[in-house]
């Protein structure tokens, strides 16, 4: 049988009605997430927003991350920055805030899932606990630095777009990092049963020692993006095609469904950013 047909079989196999029934829920409630995020640092650093002012502009911005996630923020700022008239530069410093809070909260989450799966991971990931350590201690001189206590005479902390790195406190990192915990959690979750539909029964705690790992590797630019696809034929190879079709369709459906969200704000945000 040729790999078209055996993909062809699988996706005949699979239910897709109620695979969407998993699917669209989760979208929707890490988007739910997602804004509030993005509302609760936005009201720390730049302007006092309400959350159903946050809704459209984030919606808006998953249409641009099919391209680049950072392309994505950077219309937020620019968008904030209209709206509420904060400068430009220090909307900007709030989306690398928010960046660097889920490079933290994903390292952290991606050690938690190797120390309960460091057996059955290909031996490349035995090293994510030293990249988190590397990720630690850059952070801890970083957040030394940005306070003031060390390096008082490198006025580089002073620039606009480090605005909310100089005001942030450590419980606000540690805020963000448990906002975002519960999208994490659910995706744990419907990827487990999503994967049964697929015709492979994996539980909920195996899902959170590889899916951690899995969305820490896709969040790291370059080639290594693959990972949210191909990692899933890496880590099931018995299963090369229910994985492979695993893998594509909940990668690009989630990006897809988002933009989709997104194209349902997407003229009120237009409105207001030009009028």
């Amino acid at each position: 049988m040729s790999v078209i047909a055996y993909l062809s079989n699988v996706f005949v196999s699979v239910n897709w009605w109620m695979w969407l029934g998993l699917m669209i829920p989760y979208s929707l409630f890490f988007f739910a997430i997602d804004s509030l995020v993005v509302w609760r640092v936005i009201n720390w650093f730049n302007a006092k927003v309400a959350y159903k002012d946050i809704l459209p502009v984030r919606a808006s911005t998953y249409i641009l991350s099919i391209l680049n996630e950072q392309l994505g923020k950077g219309a937020m700022a620019l968008y904030l920055s209209r709206r509420e008239g904060v400068p430009g530069w220090k909307v900007g410093s709030s989306m690398l805030f928010i960046m660097v809070c889920e490079l933290l909260y994903l390292c952290a989450w991606a050690n938690i899932g190797l120390a309960l799966q460091w057996d059955n991971l290909p031996k490349v990931f035995h090293a994510l606990p030293w990249v988190g350590m590397g990720i630690v201690a850059v952070f801890a001189i970083a957040f030394l630095y940005f306070r003031g206590h060390i390096l008082p005479g490198l006025n580089l902390r002073d620039r606009d777009i480090l605005f909310a790195f100089r005001e942030a406190r450590l419980g606000q990192y540690a805020l963000i990092l448990l906002l975002r915990s519960p999208a994490l959690l659910a995706a744990v979750i419907v990827y487990s049963e999503a994967l049964s539909l697929f015709g492979i029964e994996y539980s909920y705690l195996q899902m959170l020692g590889i899916l951690p790992v899995i969305f820490f590797g896709a969040s790291i630019p370059g080639p290594f993006r693959a990972v949210a696809v191909s990692m899933w034929v890496i880590l099931f190879p018995e299963y090369p095609a229910e994985m492979s079709a695993f893998g594509l369709v909940q990668h690009n459906f989630f990006i897809l469904f988002n933009a989709v969200i997104g194209l349902v704000f997407v003229r009120r945000a237009q409105k207001e950013i030009f009028d």
